[in-house]
Order: C-alpha cells, then sequence, then structure tokens
C-alpha cells in the first residue's frame, strides 16, 4: 500500500528527552530552528500529531510565517496544511487549539473504540477517519491520508505515536535537534517511547547530514528499512 513520505521533526535535549516528567514543553531550540520548522510545516500537506501531544501542549499546528501562508495561497493551497490528530479514544477537545485557531482542513483519526457521541461532535469541526479496533491502525490511516493527495507528511510527536510509526515501518526520515539542555527522570518522554524492539529487530539508519545550529546541532536521518 502506497503512504506518504513521512518525517519526524522533533527537538531534545542532550539526554534525548523532548519534555519534562511532567510533560510539560521546554523550548530546547531557538529562533532559527523555529523557522526550520516553519518552513517544513509549510512545504507539507501534511502534520500530525498524537493526542498526548495535543492534551499536554494544546498547539495549533499552523505555519506562523504570512510570507510562507501568503505563498501556500498562490499555489492555490490552503494556507495550513492538513492538520491531523491521532486519537484512538476521541478525547480531543472541542475547544482545543487546532479547532479555534487557523483556516485550513482538520482531520482526527480514531478507533473503532471511540465512544459514539464525542466521534459525531467531532465531525461538526473536522474529517473523522476511523481506523482499527482499539488502536488507530496507523498503517491503514497512511494509505488512507496518500490516496487523499497527502503525499508529504510531518511528524511532530509525541514519542508513543513517533513509535507507532517507526515500529510499523512508515517513516522515512528524522530531523532531531539536540540542544544544549540536560532534563533527565526516568519517566520524561523521549524522542521515541513504546515497547521497544528486541536486539534482533532494532532498525537502522543512515545519517544524511549534522549541522550546527545555535546552541546545538540538527542531525537528519533516513530510515535504511524506508
Amino acid at each position: 500500500m502506497p503512504t506518504p513520505f513521512t518525517f519526524i521533526n522533533a527537538a531534545m535535549s542532550i539526554d534525548g528527552k523532548i519534555s519534562t516528567r511532567q510533560r510539560r514543553q521546554v523550548r530546547i531550540s531557538g529562533d532559527v530552528d523555529f523557522e526550520r520548522m516553519d518552513e517544513l510545516r509549510a512545504s507539507s500537506d501534511a502534520v500530525m500529531v498524537g493526542i498526548g501531544t495535543v492534551l499536554a501542549d494544546d498547539p495549533s499546528l499552523t505555519v506562523k510565517s504570512d510570507g510562507r501562508r501568503s505563498e501556500r495561497l498562490e499555489k492555490g493551497l490552503d494556507e495550513n496544511p492538513v492538520r491531523i490528530v491521532v486519537d484512538s479514544k476521541a478525547r480531543i477537545p472541542t475547544d482545543a487549539d487546532i479547532f479555534m485557531k487557523g483556516a485550513g482542513k482538520r482531520i482526527i483519526a480514531v478507533s473503532e473504540s471511540a465512544a459514539f457521541d464525542r466521534v459525531e461532535s467531532l465531525r461538526e469541526n473536522a474529517m473523522v477517519i476511523m481506523v482499527g479496533g482499539d488502536q488507530v491502525d496507523l498503517s491503514e490511516l497512511l494509505s488512507i491520508l496518500d490516496e487523499m493527495g497527502i503525499h508529504r507528511l510531518m511528524v511532530e510527536g509525541g514519542a508513543g505515536l513517533n513509535w507507532g510509526l517507526i515500529k510499523n515501518g512508515l517513516v522515512d526520515e528524522i530531523y532531531s535537534f539536540i540542544g544544549n539542555l540536560i532534563i533527565g527522570g526516568s519517566t520524561a518522554p523521549t524522542l521515541i517511547d513504546g515497547d521497544g524492539f528486541d536486539e534482533a529487530d532494532i532498525p537502522a539508519c543512515s545519517l544524511i547530514s549534522a549541522e550546527k545550529m545555535e546552541e546545538g546541532v540538527l542531525l537528519k536521518w533516513k530510515l535504511k528499512s524506508a
């Protein structure tokens, strides 16, 4: 089944944490990386996050630059990429920023285990895609997105969604900015959490580039299995 070109973009601390043990967002990178991230959003067909990221950070997932939004409109695109939340149980609040801020299409991916009334309320503000029994079937979801014309998909976390995508072989590249902070905490989320791979199944990556940026380094990786 064809799936979009999918890349994960994230900022993490020296010790690989993407937020604190309280799951509170920390400013890890600076303005240069912020502009790089905004350009990635503007050049993508869709931006995807998991429900944990929405509940913890409430991101709008919009393109921030007026110029980049205008460029998208000039190309006949919506000013923002399609914004997608993977939310198996339909827990997303109806007043989440993804609904309140920015024009453009929104998709909530739920599973068959989601409550009917919650799903129906979400349909008022977004397209709802139901795939999978207890959890969203990510492989099927990405196949549907590709059929819809979403061929370049940016993933902005969190750690659980990153794990699910990589476990299913759905990620092509990973871009990680490593900042100059040490967060610590055995329960603080890392770039990729989940159950973890057995030794025989650990995927390998090829280094595309390494670039010093502000007080950190930007690493770009290609998954060898992609």
